[in-house]
């Protein structure tokens, strides 16, 4: 196996986790929070793709999927469009309101087909090339796509926590 088909079976881990955690949902079960500074299942998906575009986008010389494809108009938040969620208030991510699971979703799905089409043409060579000079040692592509992974799989098994939670209640 290939370094680009680990990375992409890797990212199909990632979208199945996604769906798992936010299909069949309701409005009121995407936007719940189980308590007054908890993140919502809504605002989990949302910042686990925003990193994913972002920093893809970044490697990838690439306009992210969030603006190109017209998704922050859609979600019509209340912060700059190059918000991804880093820092956010418990008030900012309170407001990540969605009106059904397809708007989450959609959104997940373009930023994943993007990334999919972006590690399918990598080889091994290109997973050395620094991608970040700013941390010591220097972040490599590899190291970068690893990291975007690790964390949208962290966020993504919060969200399956919330689903089983309310979905018990």
């Amino acid at each position: 196996m290939k370094s680009a088909e680990v990375l992409a079976d890797a990212f199909e881990r990632v979208r199945e986790a996604v769906h798992a955690s936010v299909e069949d949902l309701s409005p009121g079960h995407l936007n719940a929070r189980l308590d007054e500074e908890a993140n919502s299942i809504a605002w989990l998906v949302w910042h686990l793709a925003r990193v994913q575009d972002d920093h893809v986008a970044d490697v990838a010389g690439l306009e992210q999927v969030w603006l190109a494809q017209g998704w922050a108009d859609r979600f019509e938040l209340p912060f700059p469009p190059e918000s991804i969620g880093y820092g956010h208030t418990s008030a900012q991510a309170a407001s990540v309101q969605v009106a059904s699971a397809q708007l989450p979703l959609g959104y997940y799905d373009a930023v994943h087909e993007q990334t999919l089409e972006f590690v399918r043409g990598l080889d091994d060579a290109d997973l050395d090339r620094i991608v970040d000079k700013s941390w010591t040692p220097p972040v490599t592509l590899g190291v970068r796509l690893i990291s975007v992974i690790s964390d949208d799989l962290q966020h993504a098994g919060q969200a399956a926590f919330i689903r089983g939670v309310l979905l018990r209640r």
